[in-house]
């Protein structure tokens, strides 16, 4: 369903296709590889079926908690956090949407993050690194830019896509024990060295495009976030404040703690990268500093007519 629906973000026909189309090729993908695994392991069909299908939902109902976890967020209240809660309370005034809960997570890098499968179900998370860098109209700024994600669904599909190919690794690694060392036992070796060969290349191939693929909607749906928050707040030049400076502060965070918080960084409202890192990435998860700034330039020319 589009945001127009449900809130007053600008709706996006190309990220809604890029996101249906996103969905469907990797559902594809997946299907296809629960297929090949139950032919390779017949023996141990029931295994891969029950295992593919309860990761899957587990992790659909489960991934605001789960991804909360990872990133050490914990929720806040009104009472801890007054300033930060008015400030979604406005934007979500301003856009007509249910308001997200609000977490904030103990760590100096400068970011956000929103996760949660549906906008009833939501969670828009802060680091303490964030709130103590930025004015409350840059603040405002990249809030608005989460909360994009939220209303547009975009959130829910990046969660569910990126697991898919972690899921298809952990199925072939499930699936080859429970076939070769139970279910298969009565194979011939010539069936079995097929299936140990076939299995984690089809497993790696389908990790590579699903890879490919959320990296390419990953890219579009971070613009997509920052042209919606900046209409929605009118302040196409506070977000791109909050962007040049999170961006600047993340350079000077220790490479340790950059790392850590790499693989989360489809998540982040900026990369977990070094400025040399981010620059030499082709495949990154966001569009570079100088696109998303080029794009809010000409939202406020926009704006401004």
């Amino acid at each position: 369903m589009s945001a127009s629906q449900h809130s007053r973000f600008t709706p996006d026909r190309g990220l809604t296709g890029r996101m249906v189309t996103t969905m469907f090729l990797i559902g594809l993908l997946y299907v296809g590889f629960t297929g090949l695994l139950i032919v390779l392991l017949r023996g141990a069909w029931p295994l891969v079926v029950l295992v593919s299908g309860g990761l899957f939902v587990a992790q659909f109902w489960f991934s605001d908690k789960i991804t909360e976890r990872a990133m050490g967020a914990h929720r806040v209240t009104p009472e801890q956090y007054p300033q930060l809660h008015g400030a979604v309370d406005r934007l979500c005034a301003l856009a007509d949407m249910p308001k997200p809960r609000v977490a904030v997570a103990d760590n100096d890098m400068p970011n956000a993050f929103a996760t949660g499968r549906n906008p009833q179900n939501a969670v828009v998370c802060v680091t303490t690194g964030l709130l103590r860098r930025l004015e409350p109209e840059e603040l405002e700024g990249v809030l608005a830019h989460e909360l994009s994600h939220v209303a547009h669904r975009d959130v829910a599909v990046m969660t569910v896509a990126g697991f898919l190919g972690v899921l298809a690794g952990a199925m072939t690694r499930i699936a080859l024990y429970g076939g070769m060392m139970g279910g298969n036992r009565n194979s011939n070796d010539q069936n079995a060295a097929i299936a140990m060969v076939l299995i984690p290349l089809a497993s790696m191939v389908v990790y590579a495009i699903s890879f490919l693929l959320t990296r390419l909607l990953s890219r579009y749906r971070e613009l997509a976030a920052d042209r919606a928050a900046a209409q929605l707040t009118g302040r196409p030049a506070a977000l791109a404040s909050a962007l040049t400076k999170v961006t600047g502060q993340i350079a000077a965070i220790p490479t340790k703690d950059l790392r850590q918080a790499q693989p989360y960084n489809a998540f982040y409202f900026a990369p977990a990268l070094s400025a040399k890192e981010a620059a030499s990435q082709l495949m990154s998860t966001h569009p570079s500093l100088e696109q998303r700034l080029a794009q809010l330039r000409k939202v406020s020319e926009e704006l401004g007519r």
